[in-house]
């Protein structure tokens, strides 16, 4: 009997062990993937019509699939101002989109409009804070995003005009085949020069932010 709770415990060791060197070898190679796609795609990551945030000669790139409707990217939006702030001149942010709510398609029209009036990220910004005014699971409201935006300068009768551009549709097109390329399935997906946040929390962002600066950045 004690012989069979042995084997038992040693056999279950073993598979454990078995299982953690699996999953090793596995984030390895997904981590060599995407570096490899980087190098050779660098347009998966980086659109040439993808907004771009802070110094763009930056050699650092933080790359965000959002969702504007998404209350993850809402609660993470002050976390990658902060990095921002503190990398300044290191690091530049690339936005992406990933549409995986209702109205993201809605919202990420009405974003892309704005940059015609320039109030790109001021918009960003305010839509955020009234996410739950507009974006609510419960009860969304998109059009409200019209009487948000006003307060930092849009004009709405143009940007409605701007909204009907059909190059909003092949842009939208556009992120979806590349989230589905790079395997976004949540937002927000963050990359660093390419390289996937494996585990999602802002101190494991910092650190790969960190690390990147540090390569590129040695002092």
């Amino acid at each position: 009997m004690l012989n069979k709770k042995i084997l038992a415990l040693f056999t279950f060791s073993v598979l454990c062990a078995l299982f953690l060197v699996g999953v090793k070898v596995y984030d390895s190679m997904e981590q060599e993937k995407f570096e490899t796609m980087s190098k050779e795609k660098t347009q998966l990551f980086v659109r040439d019509y993808s907004p771009v945030f802070g110094d763009k000669e930056a050699k650092v790139t933080l790359i965000e699939f959002l969702d504007p409707e998404c209350e993850s990217c809402r609660a993470f939006y002050p976390a990658v101002k902060q990095l921002m702030k503190f990398y300044e001149g290191k690091l530049k942010l690339v936005v992406r989109y990933a549409p995986f709510h209702r109205n993201s398609v809605h919202a990420i029209k009405v974003l892309e409009a704005t940059r015609k009036q320039d109030k790109y990220w001021e918009s960003l910004e305010i839509l955020f804070k009234y996410q739950p005014m507009w974006a609510s699971h419960h009860d969304p409201k998109p059009e409200k995003v019209f009487d948000i935006l006003p307060d930092v300068g849009v004009d709405i009768a143009k940007l409605k005009e701007d909204m009907k551009d059909p190059k909003l549709e092949e842009i939208l097109k556009q992120e979806v085949s590349d989230l589905k390329m790079l395997g976004v399935r949540a937002t927000p997906t963050f990359f660093v020069n390419g390289r996937p946040l494996e585990k999602f929390s802002f101190d494991h962002l910092r650190e790969l932010v960190d690390s990147e600066v540090k390569k590129f950045y040695k002092e």
